[in-house]
């Protein structure tokens, strides 16, 4: 099973340690991770996964990012933006894209007590390429 990673930059400092987090369950899982596409941001990440999708080899997308809480409620326009278009793309492409993206609300603190949210991300995009096998069988 081939999957890729979609990382955020921003928040590099908690976002390293998930992408590490990502590898090791991956690796556990005997997933392999075809490719680790790096974007700015948790909003950039649409054009990266719609990209990733096309591609025939990847069976599905996991997004890592952290969404952490500022003066205004941005951080809660760019998680609602990021989870619809990744929820859209995954229907359309008929694979898995997981959402292990922290957030909205979060102070620095509670997002690096979350990094095993990616973890969880890679265990469910894996689930889900095994589940969309068995009904297509």
């Amino acid at each position: 099973m081939k999957i890729a990673l979609v990382v955020s930059d921003f928040n590099f400092d908690v976002t390293s340690l998930m992408l590490e987090r990502a590898r090791r369950h991956a690796d556990f899982l005997g997933a392999e991770i075809a490719r680790v596409v790096h974007v700015p941001g948790v909003y950039d990440m649409g054009p990266a996964i719609k990209r990733l999708l096309k591609r025939k080899e990847i069976e599905g997308v996991v997004t890592i990012g952290a969404v952490i809480k500022g003066d205004t409620q941005h951080d809660e326009v760019v998680i609602t933006a990021t989870a619809r278009e990744a929820a859209r793309l995954a229907v359309e492409f008929e694979k898995p894209v997981s959402l292990g993206v922290t957030g909205p609300g979060m102070t620095r603190e509670q997002a690096l007590d979350r990094i095993d949210n990616a973890k969880n991300a890679v265990e469910s995009v894996v689930r889900m390429v095994r589940a969309l096998k068995d009904l297509a069988d």
